[in-house]
């Protein structure tokens, strides 16, 4: 089910949930304009069809004690499917990695990675990350402050796609 075959009413569901996503399906029915019992099953044909991943809190990792944020962008030996499918499968072993790409172009891999302080995240880049099979460069780039953390996408611009085509 592409995005272009999502009726207007699951377009605003997703938007609402994706702005909340801890509002009670009544609440969800009634900024959609539709009763809760159609919303509850829309809702479960969303998350079904994959559109709807899960549910998860945003919190703060500043508050939580993960003072160092790092980008690193990681460059293989090989690009063999295997290879790539290994270094996926570490990363998603390594609990500092919070986001894994894999890129095309200079860097094979860019890494979102968060530690308590830089000497743990020093340990995890020394002993594992640069250490691991395949590897042949990291580099990384300290993140000094977000100006904007936006999850997500954007929904307007969906409806606005939508609007044009239609």
């Amino acid at each position: 089910m592409s995005a272009t075959r999502l009726d207007e009413i699951d377009r605003k569901i997703l938007a609402e949930l994706q702005a909340d996503g801890r509002m009670t399906n009544v609440e969800l029915a009634k900024r959609v304009g539709i009763s809760a019992p159609p919303c509850l099953r829309r809702v479960r044909t969303l998350e079904e069809a994959g559109f709807i991943r899960g549910y998860h809190a945003d919190v703060n990792p500043r508050e939580l004690g993960f003072e160092v944020q790092v980008f690193a962008m990681v460059g293989l030996q090989s690009q063999a499917e295997a290879d790539l499918s290994a270094f996926e499968a570490r990363c998603r072993a390594w609990p500092l990695v919070r986001e894994c790409h894999m890129l095309n172009g200079e860097v094979d891999f860019i890494l979102k990675c968060v530690a308590p302080d830089l000497s743990t995240f020093q340990s995890f880049l020394t002993e594992e990350l640069t250490a691991a099979e395949n590897v042949v460069s990291v580099k990384t780039s300290l993140v000094i402050r977000g100006a904007k953390d936006e999850p997500g996408v954007p929904f307007e611009v969906l409806e606005a796609r939508l609007a044009r085509t239609a």
